[in-house]
């Protein structure tokens, strides 16, 4: 059994309440038979970046005044600064550390994420394995001792392995209303959100800066009593005023930005953030789903169907106005590319009225989602083929314009190599 001290901070990077959980024997499946989740060695960017480490090939130095080895872990890994996310909902085990003055930090790159509570001696990691799905870690912070990761598994997995991560080890991007303090009004409702989450629902519990218009979101916003005061909870939501947290550009009022790395939470930011965490789960779940369909093609079809929808953005929530971030975050992602020779990338956002100028999900250059099966790949890009030559006229996928398609197309035919080579086995 874990000490107390390990298990309330062995917490990952994006939850839903936990409660007891050190002696807990689990019902479910969390080693998820074949795949032996919680035995199989993991090659995702920690445990990478932990042998690197451990060959003395990296050495991360320790800033005391900047967070620990966040900053040096950030820029090893890549990870932009302005990704930063702030979430003040109590919604994680280290709710006695967070609040809306003292939001939870979370950083990410297309393949991890970072979280840095304040006050907090650790660090918390969500990093997505290629064959895995997401792999938990926590980093403990002393200066005199050498860093190392520690993989945790049940203590993350009663929460980020269930319905709410399509029974899959995931992640979650939770929208709920708080009160004053930042605990949870679980009444007005709550869940993850996708991208498929009406906008005005959307960032409950967290700070967001950027502009979206008359639009209003659950963004910036908290009852301003607590939550044994709140009453009846429909009530509540019709008597919340959001116009206080619309338009925010500046969080100086609201909480000591000077201890964070940057002062912002950036809108763009958090809509990524959103997406590709959903995506995460549904590449998951495609591959556990091909692995136990063994060669049986009618329930290797209806295993990657979800991930076909989900990438390609059927049911979008999308937005009723242009919305903008406050930082260089979007453009900072879109150069990243990879870019045809019009210069188009699947990482362009629109932020018009949807995200992607291009909606495919440039998740589909993942090392996650290469490493699915051939049987499952193929099937995915016969389905997506059909869809943007045509072939196939669901209406479901109706959202995307000729134009679109045609686009979407020639990116992906230019820069995906194993797509292009199926369009070749197809003809052959």
């Amino acid at each position: 059994m874990k000490s107390t001290r390990r298990v309330v901070t062995a917490v990952s990077l994006i939850f839903a309440p936990m409660l007891a959980f050190a002696a807990f024997q689990s019902p479910f499946d969390y080693n998820h038979g074949p795949i032996a989740y919680m035995t199989t060695p993991a090659s995702d960017p920690i445990a990478k970046l932990q042998t690197r480490m451990d060959s003395g090939d990296v050495k991360l130095q320790f800033d005391a005044e900047r967070g620990g080895y966040l900053p040096a872990l950030l820029d090893e890994l890549n990870i932009p600064r302005t990704s930063q996310s702030l979430v003040f909902s109590k919604t994680s085990l280290q709710l006695f550390l967070i609040a809306p003055e003292t939001p939870r930090a979370i950083y990410f790159n297309d393949n991890l994420y970072v979280g840095a509570v304040q006050g907090s001696p650790m660090l918390e990691f969500a990093s997505i394995d290629p064959k895995l799905g997401a792999v938990f870690y926590t980093l403990t912070q002393k200066e005199d001792e050498p860093p190392r990761f520690e993989r945790e598994s049940l203590a993350c997995l009663l929460c980020h392995d269930g319905p709410a991560t399509n029974e899959v080890p995931g992640l979650m991007t939770l929208s709920v209303l708080t009160d004053k303090n930042g605990n949870a009004i679980t009444a007005a409702g709550t869940g993850p959100m996708s991208d498929r989450t009406p906008f005005k629902e959307r960032f409950g519990g967290w700070y967001m800066t950027g502009t979206h218009g008359t639009q209003r979101t659950w963004a910036n916003v908290n009852a301003p009593v607590t939550k044994d005061r709140i009453g009846d909870a429909k009530s509540f939501l019709r008597r919340l005023d959001l116009e206080p947290g619309a338009n925010v550009t500046n969080l100086e009022s609201r909480f000591d930005t000077k201890r964070y790395l940057t002062p912002n939470s950036d809108l763009a930011a958090l809509l990524v953030l959103t997406h590709q965490t959903r995506m995460h789960n549904l590449i998951t779940r495609a591959r556990f789903d091909v692995a136990a369909a063994g060669d049986d093609k009618e329930r290797i079809r209806q295993a990657v169907e979800p991930l076909v929808r989900g990438m390609m953005f059927v049911w979008e929530a999308g937005f009723e106005e242009p919305v903008a971030g406050n930082t260089t975050f979007a453009t900072d992602f879109a150069k990243t590319g990879p870019h045809d020779r019009q210069g188009r990338s699947l990482r362009e956002l629109d932020l018009n009225k949807r995200l992607l100028r291009y909606p495919l999900s440039y998740l589909v250059y993942s090392e996650q989602f290469d490493a699915l099966q051939p049987s499952a790949k193929a099937q995915f890009f016969r389905r997506v083929r059909a869809i943007l030559t045509g072939t196939d006229s669901n209406k479901d996928f109706s959202h995307l314009s000729d134009a679109d398609r045609k686009a979407i197309l020639e990116i992906l035919t230019e820069t995906k190599p194993d797509f292009a080579a199926s369009a070749l086995e197809v003809q052959g």
